[in-house]
């Protein structure tokens, strides 16, 4: 039995249609689902970033404004903004694009977004139900992990998954997801302080890196069999038009071989986390509605 290539992109695609169908009947009952996204200055990878998306919320018939600031607009600006789009029942989803400039909290600036059109999943109020196992928005890249590896059927009860990585939008809230009904996995979560990394992963039925490391994870670092799902996503330098390409945290063409399943990078956890935004949207919008979701 071979390795199995996990398409996400296929898997993207496919969770779109399904996302644009229920977007146009909630559209027959005036409702149009819309995420408003804030971006402060002109960073090119931003603003590409969001290009890219806009395209694709529009495919399935959802709104995604942009509001931008200056580069050198002050903390104050941008929290009036968010304020004013709490308010607005035409916005069901708030995004604010990271990084910040300087002389503005990323803490104080996520808080200030009302829970309930917190898409992202990251307000304290939401990460502490979702660690608490309420219905709550999970993280995007969090929520494509989870769908792949139901997709896929990839059994995780009883199974060790090692996580590498602890950020609160990847890391943290599969640890506790995964080690919750109806998961039920024994979860270790790794960090750059972790000893004996090498040995945990040959421990991992199921192996998650998203440490940002380029070909980290080696051969020797896998058990024969497990799945593995490559978070990361790393600029190496390579001889195109571009001067780069892109690659994950594994040494996907020595570790592929040994694994029973395999997430490739790109085409992989990377499209269903523009894809699962959507959801969260349209998830935001029946809820604000009063509709089942």
């Amino acid at each position: 039995m071979g390795t199995k290539i996990i398409d996400g992109f296929s898997y993207a695609a496919e969770l779109r249609t399904e996302l644009k169908n229920k977007v146009s009947e909630l559209k027959a009952q005036g409702i149009t689902p819309a995420l408003a996204t804030i971006l402060v200055g002109n960073d090119p990878a931003s603003l590409s970033y969001i290009s890219s998306r806009h395209k694709v919320f529009q495919e399935t018939g959802m709104a995604d404004k942009l509001y931008t600031l200056s580069a050198t607009a002050t903390e104050e600006e941008l929290l009036s903004l968010i304020y004013s789009l709490n308010d607005d029942a035409a916005i069901h989803g708030i995004l604010v694009q990271f990084p910040l400039p300087s002389q503005m909290r990323r803490e104080t600036i996520i808080q200030a977004i009302k829970p309930d059109k917190d898409v992202d999943g990251f307000h304290p109020l939401n990460c502490g139900k979702l660690f608490l196992g309420y219905p709550v928005y999970i993280p995007c890249t969090a929520h494509g992990v989870l769908y792949l590896l139901e997709k896929e059927e990839i059994k995780t009860e009883g199974a060790q998954v090692v996580i590498l990585g602890r950020t609160g939008f990847v890391g943290k809230p599969l640890s506790a997801l995964l080690s919750e009904k109806p998961y039920n996995a024994t979860v270790t979560l790794c960090h750059s302080k972790t000893r004996d990394l090498p040995k945990l992963c040959l421990q991992a039925d199921i192996l998650i890196t998203a440490i940002g490391k380029p070909h980290y994870i080696t051969a020797d670092m896998v058990k024969e069999g497990a799945v593995v799902i490559d978070i990361g996503i790393n600029r190496v330098p390579a001889e195109n038009a571009k001067g780069y390409k892109i690659t994950g945290d594994v040494d996907f063409e020595n570790v592929a071989p040994k694994t029973s399943a395999i997430t490739p990078v790109p085409r992989g956890v990377g499209p269903m986390t523009v894809t699962m935004l959507l959801s969260n949207t349209l998830q935001a919008a029946c809820r604000q509605h009063g509709l089942s979701e």
